[in-house]
């Protein structure tokens, strides 16, 4: 039995994410979507951040009725479209898809990226509804081709509503309210390769270190005669899939001039469509597409009103780290 002063030294990198791998692409993937009869997502690009005064208005907090500073997150979320309507069924093995509908009025930079087929039929028996939507970025400063992703449909007219939104511009305003609590899926800034310190946090060994200073102490021991996957060890970091859960949607906005900053936001540009203001951070760097989810499980007493904003910085953040 350990005394009561045996030092506790535990692993200093985080094993909390394994495998530690590097996401398939830059858009999220969403595997599992909060049932809703309207679409359950949309397609947002991260703009940077700035700070607000808001009203505290949750009764249980010691700032209560108070104006507090807080920081959020800009994100740019011009329209999306229906590029296609799928019907699956439930096997043995997962779904199965059995039907596909696609557009008939596609974006040129659309067809170029992927081959539209021609099978429009919808009759027959199916388990589910998704549809596939991608982005305009044409509407933004930002210069890429759209990004395509699934989103799920849930309820008895899911169809119904899915062929009503086709060649549609679907706006984030007919899907979110402010206030509400969202989900944001996305891919965290690539950092390249990258040593022990950086990569895991150990501490740097002794100047008069054999061989190596910014490295581990050992690989570990003779027995099992091999390196654990725990070993600290250089590699390549960042790039990974992740999600915040339960983030406050403070504002949905569409007139840009009320948050763009002065000589356009860093790195960035100016926000030219609609946009939502999310309190805190949010994974990856700027230009980088994330997919706003309705809260997959949300806070089971979260009772906020809408905050009330009383300013919004528009201060130019060049310059600041």
């Amino acid at each position: 039995m350990a005394g009561a002063n045996t030092l506790h030294h535990p692993h200093r990198g985080s094993m909390q994410f394994w495998p530690r791998k590097r996401a398939a692409r830059s858009l999220a993937r969403v595997r599992t979507w909060k049932p809703s009869e309207k679409l359950a997502g949309f397609i947002g690009y991260k703009a940077g951040m700035t700070h607000l005064l808001i009203k505290d208005n949750n009764q249980s907090s010691p700032t209560k009725n108070m104006d507090v500073s807080t920081a959020a997150t800009i994100i740019e979320c011009p329209p999306m479209k229906v590029m296609s309507i799928r019907l699956y069924q439930k096997t043995t093995s997962g779904l199965k898809l059995v039907k596909e509908a696609f557009t008939t009025k596609p974006e040129k930079e659309l067809k170029r990226k992927t081959g539209l087929g021609k099978n429009n039929d919808l009759t027959g028996e199916y388990d589910e509804v998704r549809i596939v939507a991608y982005s305009l970025p044409k509407k933004t400063s930002i210069k890429k081709v759209p990004d395509v992703t699934e989103i799920a449909l849930r309820g008895d007219n899911a169809l119904e509503y899915a062929k009503s939104l086709m060649d549609k511009e679907i706006k984030i305003s007919e899907l979110f309210t402010e206030g509400q609590l969202i989900d944001v899926h996305g891919v965290t800034k690539g950092k390249g390769f990258q040593g022990t310190v950086k990569r895991y946090g150990v501490k740097r060994r002794q100047h008069k270190s054999e061989k190596t200073i910014r490295g581990v102490g050992t690989l570990g021991s003779w027995h099992p005669n091999r390196v654990q996957y725990t070993v600290a060890q250089p590699g390549k970091m960042g790039y990974h899939q992740r999600t915040e859960y339960n983030k406050i949607l403070l504002k949905i906005g569409n007139k840009p001039e009320e948050i763009n900053q002065k000589g356009g936001i860093t790195n960035f540009g100016f926000v030219k469509t609609d946009y939502v203001l999310v309190k805190g951070s949010v994974p990856g760097p700027k230009k980088r597409a994330l997919i706003l989810a309705v809260a997959l499980r949300p806070w089971k007493r979260f009772k906020q009103p809408t905050p009330e904003i009383k300013y919004t910085s528009t201060e130019s953040k060049q310059g600041v780290r």
